[in-house]
């Protein structure tokens, strides 16, 4: 259900070539989560960096949402981009797989299955 690939780039390297991946692949940057430093404003020590990149597409999140409203709850999509053990590494949940636990519709799998593909390529244009 996980897709993980590793970068030789640092994590900040990673999020800037995000900056351009993701609307070079017709996808918008939502918003970006630092987790590290929101965990130290909270005022709980994490060493790791963590970035969350919410993206969305319009037309896909239209469909998504006509076939099911409550999927809202699974929008956006996510990448996360991190590091772990000295190494750089970008991740998501699978589309498909998380969608298709929520409402099989053909059609809802099919726009998944796009999604899917678009987010693998983003990863690898970044790492």
């Amino acid at each position: 259900m996980k897709y993980t690939i590793s970068s030789t780039k640092t994590v900040d390297e990673v999020c800037t070539a995000m900056e351009t991946a993701v609307p070079a692949h017709k996808f918008g940057i939502v918003c970006v989560h630092d987790l590290k430093a929101t965990m130290i404003k909270k005022g709980v020590d994490f060493e790791n960096e963590v970035r969350v990149f919410e993206i969305c597409n319009p037309v896909k999140a239209k469909t998504a949402l006509t076939i099911d409203m409550e999927l809202a709850s699974a929008l956006p999509c996510r990448i996360s981009v991190f590091e772990d053990k000295g190494e750089t590494k970008i991740s998501m949940v699978k589309p498909v797989a998380m969608l298709k636990a929520l409402n099989d519709n053909p059609d809802l799998i099919a726009m998944a299955t796009e999604v899917e593909e678009i987010s693998i390529s983003i990863m690898n244009a970044v790492k």
